[in-house]
């Protein structure tokens, strides 16, 4: 979690491989992103609302490229599983390009499951949908993380969603980590009632350091 600009998609770049970072190592599944990324894309995928797939190609089409670049067998069974879970089984022979924004959320989350990921990176998974699609998508990647073992890192400003999806948050400012903890930690370590509460004391501190390095105060605040 973060303000606009704090890093949170450029973080998800750099677990990807697709940017090199300028200090440190990261590593996923054991592989070295910078120097053996291969090993590790096979088993991670991504989607973004914000990221476009070729307008002129049917979703079935787009999903079929996708499920062959990870060798995933049997595509045709995999995408109609996913389109049942994901409620898009109407539109998989209409052209990407025709759907709404919502529905194009549903498909980008549908590329980034078709080869089962072990680590699945996303950004803002329920971006443009409804209320009643976005609990949805809630429900079912809580229920493949549990049934499949798999990791999940998120970037979100839905507070709700965070509070419901994950464990662990991070919070960013300019860059760096500056907090982490779970959302009930983080909510009583600022003393504050909601997650956004919190979002805000992060968003809106001063620096007092040259590396933004800052303590919480006797209130639970930042100082």
């Amino acid at each position: 979690m973060g303000g606009n600009g704090a890093g949170k998609t450029t973080t998800i770049a750099m677990l990807l491989g697709l940017l090199v970072p300028t200090a440190g190592a990261i590593t996923v599944l054991g592989a070295d992103m910078v120097r053996h990324r291969h090993r590790a894309l096979k088993d991670m995928n991504f989607a973004s609302p914000y990221i476009d797939l070729p307008h002129r190609l049917t979703v079935t089409e787009n999903l079929t490229v996708y499920a062959g670049l990870y060798s995933v067998r049997h595509p045709k069974a995999r995408i109609a599983e996913l389109a049942e879970a994901l409620d898009f089984t109407e539109f998989l022979q209409r052209n990407y390009g025709s759907l709404s924004a919502g529905q194009k959320t549903r498909i980008a989350l549908a590329k980034a499951l078709i080869n089962r990921p072990r680590l699945l990176l996303l950004d803002e998974p329920t971006a443009s949908l409804d209320p009643d699609s976005a609990d949805r998508i809630r429900q079912y990647l809580q229920d493949y993380a549990r049934e499949s073992g798999a990791t999940m890192l998120i970037a979100s400003h839905n507070m709700l969603e965070v509070e419901r999806l994950c464990g662990d948050i991070l919070m960013m400012r300019r860059g760096r980590i500056v907090d982490r903890g779970t959302p009930a930690g983080l909510i009583a370590k600022y003393g504050r009632l909601t997650l956004e509460e919190v979002f805000l004391d992060i968003a809106r501190a001063e620096p007092i350091a040259p590396d933004e390095r800052w303590m919480p105060d006797e209130h639970g605040g930042p100082a």
